[in-house]
């Protein structure tokens, strides 16, 4: 009991809204359509803006509390475990010869479940998108159709994407965790697509909300056919955007975790189409993983500036 209440207060001091992160497990259940509404504050041009109080939709239940309670602290209980082991549950020998690492894969619908799919839906276009297990449930099938189709609402310029995006990592308690890829240096996929191009996205979790919608992205061309494929991208190949352009101050991806530079650590990893093609679309992935290739010395592709 004592190390919890040591690390709540640890994150108290570490967070920036301590009570909602501490509170917010113990409600998760309870709240029904007024923390889904959270993740997006996109309101169609016209639209009016929700009058009733986000707290008229909680269902107090005690003993759904109670339950989520128990569950958060057998959490803290691994985590304290997996810590006291090593960096992310192995031993410290493992962890440094470490040259592959399975981060998804796609074999039960506890795997899709995993990850949230999206498209111009949400800004009022007519894009659909879908996702499911693919044959004998071997992989992730990512399908639907791509419509450019601008919404007539007087503001909106662009149409036509769609995305998969993994969900976002959370220990314990609602504490927010990251990825710790510093062992490797490429990402490794195994996929076959219909030969259309794909971006793929690599999320921070930025400290400023003029950041929140800057990403790391790179290419991924897909040859169509029968045949599987598998990509290899390096880390150092990822260029800054922020909401389709790409950024002049260019810098590499923070691969660590270090708890001083959070802002820039790796929360999540996503892919989107948007090539301005209308049609339909497919992506089958099988795995996604990390490798760290020894024949890969370079550290970053693009020039950087020095800042006078």
């Amino acid at each position: 009991m004592i190390l919890t209440v040591m690390l709540l207060n640890s994150a108290c001091l570490r967070g920036r809204s301590c009570r909602h992160q501490v509170l917010h497990p113990l409600l998760g259940t309870l709240l029904n359509d007024s923390v889904s509404k959270s993740y997006s504050s996109y309101r169609r041009p016209g639209s009016q803006p929700e009058k009733k109080p986000s707290w008229q939709n909680i269902d107090f239940s005690l003993k759904k509390g109670i339950d989520v309670l128990k569950t958060q602290l057998s959490m803290l209980k691994k985590e304290t475990k997996d810590y006291l082991i090593g960096p992310g549950g192995h031993p410290l020998s493992q962890h440094l010869l470490e040259q592959t690492r399975v981060l998804w894969e796609f074999r039960s619908q506890e795997d899709l479940n995993k990850w949230v799919i999206s498209s111009d839906v949400e800004i009022g276009g007519k894009s659909e998108v879908y996702l499911k297990l693919g044959r004998n449930n071997q992989a992730a099938l990512l399908y639907g159709t791509l419509n450019t189709e601008v919404p007539q609402d007087g503001e909106t310029k662009y149409s036509g994407y769609c995305s998969m995006r993994a969900k976002l990592p959370v220990g314990s308690f609602a504490r927010k965790k990251y990825y710790d890829w510093s062992n490797f240096n490429c990402l490794y996929l195994r996929v076959r697509g219909d030969g259309r191009p794909w971006m793929v996205n690599i999320y921070t979790d930025p400290y400023f909300s003029h950041q929140k919608d800057d990403l790391y992205n790179y290419f991924m061309f897909t040859r169509g056919g029968p045949y599987w494929e598998e990509i290899k991208i390096p880390f150092s190949k990822f260029f800054l955007s922020s909401r389709g352009r790409v950024q002049d101050d260019q810098h590499p991806i923070w691969l660590d975790k270090a708890s001083f530079l959070q802002a820039l650590s790796i929360s999540t990893l996503g892919f989107t189409i948007g090539d301005k093609v209308d049609g339909p679309f497919q992506l089958e992935i099988d795995f996604i993983g990390l490798l760290n290739d020894r024949a890969h010395t370079e550290e970053f592709a693009y020039e950087t500036y020095e800042k006078s």
